[in-house]
């Protein structure tokens, strides 16, 4: 394994439901912004929100795609979440094996500035 210098991430999104979570994570594979999305079930959130806590049971998706992917990756989930203020975290990839990114770097769009 190498360094990949911050070139693949992880983008961490919350949704409402499982169905919205499906889409979301349909759109990002199908428009190649994402390789993959796992979707985890049954998240717990509480949070501030209009100066009240609030709690909602939610799903979470952990999509594996390009840092340089990001820009439009967030647009397009900003166009389609159900949420006025949608959680869209990128995490870089310190680093994973050569095999898994050379698959991302096959099934991602191409790199924008090439």
């Amino acid at each position: 394994m190498a360094d990949t210098t911050h070139t693949y991430s992880l983008v961490y999104i919350s949704a409402g439901s499982m169905s919205e979570a499906r889409k979301l994570a349909n759109i990002l594979v199908e428009e190649r912004l994402a390789a993959c999305c796992s979707i985890v079930p049954d998240m717990l959130s509480i949070y501030r929100w209009r100066d009240a806590v609030e709690q909602a049971e939610e799903c979470l998706l952990i999509c594996k795609s390009r840092t340089d992917l990001f820009p439009s990756l967030s647009t397009r989930i900003k166009a389609v979440h159900s949420y006025e203020v949608p959680e869209i975290i990128l995490l870089p990839m310190k680093d994973a094996s050569r095999e898994y990114l050379e698959w991302m770097d096959q099934v991602l769009a191409p790199e924008t500035g090439k």
